[in-house]
């Protein structure tokens, strides 16, 4: 009975490629949307994956990588002192307005970290050397950046904040789709970037038990920058950071050193690397519209290709309700009539399949070449997507059987 599912299927090519062209679609239309989310979703959380602290120390407010209150410096040497931590760093993201050397501006996160450290390093550096950010006023860029920050044409300088900037390093796949374009560079230099233009007083408050605790205040000024604060200072231990990234020594219970680091460094909350990507990961999915948007759009695709597949279907058992009378007349039961309209949804659901994931395949690897987004498609997800295409192909011949299965055997003696 197989010959005759692929007889069917081929015996009229126009309408078959129509049908095909359909699938296609709701085949694309599913993968790139999923693929979209799930690139998405990871390259937000990319910088904490490839990290090596095994906690991340962030303020009790964060909300997620990018939005926090600051920590000061400071706690990182608490970090350090403690019994069961091995290394403490600091981490800090900004925010910074980019001035290109032709006078256009453009918004950039400031992600700031310790060069020669340990516990956070940047991946796929295709250009220069991360050594080379201990200079004064350098950062590192995206591939994908250079073009929206017009470092091609204007041979990698321009200013952050009225600091002049130069880029002596390229990476790439480092850029979230979510955000701002990334800068990286020293502690010291996203200091001066983000105090330029701005006065400091250092205040200091008696806490209970006696104990003084210091802040530094920064007020912006509308004077233009001081020509020396284009030189980064030294940094103090009340300057303000974003997390303390922290490797544990070995064989130190992580659990137990979290809840000595959160008692230790008051107002401060510690997650495992894994458990600051799921809380990240679950900001994006959860608390915006990105998440719901892009599974309303497969769910569309999946809606789409059950349409085509089931008219197809219905049309091809209308045409042949002659040839199915004669199979009952000959004796054939429903469940081989059945089994010829299933095969043939599956066979048209593997021959979509094919072609629409060589082409979002060869979408993704263009997109993350020339945009720096990852259309995301890994073997299980691939295998879950040709699920759902067979699920889609036969849910559709559902439709179908219902035509075939009031058929009158007297049907082949009409004229």
């Amino acid at each position: 009975m197989a010959s005759i599912a692929r007889k069917n299927l081929f015996e009229d090519i126009p309408r078959f490629l129509v049908a095909q062209a359909g699938i296609v679609f709701a085949v694309s239309l599913v993968t790139i949307q999923t693929g979209i989310l799930e690139g998405f979703t990871r390259s937000t959380v990319q910088l904490i994956e490839n990290s090596n602290a095994d906690i991340w120390v962030a303020a009790e407010e964060m909300v997620h990588f990018e939005l926090t209150q600051p920590l000061t410096l400071g706690q990182v040497v608490q970090a350090q002192q403690l019994a069961g931590v091995n290394r403490a760093e600091a981490l800090m993201i900004q925010s910074g307005r980019w001035r290109s050397t032709s006078g256009e501006i453009a918004p950039v996160r400031l992600i700031g970290y310790d060069p020669d450290g340990q516990l956070f390093r940047l991946w796929n550096v295709t250009q220069g050397s991360q050594s080379d950010l201990n200079d004064p006023n350098t950062v590192v860029v995206d591939e994908t950046n250079l073009r929206s920050l017009q470092l091609e044409e204007e041979n990698g300088r321009g200013s952050i904040n009225s600091i002049p900037a130069r880029a002596v390093g390229l990476t790439r796949g480092t850029q979230s789709i979510a955000t701002s374009a990334f800068i990286f560079t020293s502690l010291e230099n996203t200091m001066s970037y983000v105090s330029a233009g701005l006065t400091s007083n250092v205040r200091c408050d008696v806490q209970s038990g006696g104990a003084l605790e210091c802040s530094t205040i920064y007020e912006r000024t509308d004077s233009p920058s001081d020509p020396a604060s284009s030189q980064p200072r030294p940094l103090t231990s009340t300057d303000p950071i974003s997390y303390v990234l922290v490797q544990a020594e070995a064989g130190q219970n992580i659990e137990m050193l979290k809840q000595q680091l959160e008692a230790e460094l008051l107002g401060t909350q510690a997650y495992t690397q894994a458990e600051m990507a799921a809380h990240t990961r679950s900001y994006w999915e959860r608390r915006t519209g990105i998440g719901f948007v892009l599974r309303l759009g497969a769910a569309v695709g999946v809606v789409v290709g059950m349409v085509v597949v089931g008219q197809i279907l219905y049309s091809s058992v209308s045409d042949h309700l002659k040839e199915f009378g004669t199979l009952k007349a000959m004796g054939a039961s429903d469940r081989v009539i059945y089994s010829i309209i299933i095969e043939q949804a599956l066979w048209m659901a593997v021959l979509g399949y094919i072609p629409s994931m060589a082409f979002c395949i060869g979408l993704g690897v263009w997109t993350f070449a020339t945009q720096g987004i990852t259309i995301l498609i890994t073997p299980i997800s691939a295998l879950g997507i040709l699920g759902i295409t067979i699920v889609m192909c036969g849910g559709s011949a559902l439709f179908a059987i219902q035509k075939v299965t009031h058929v009158d055997p007297a049907i082949v003696f009409k004229a």
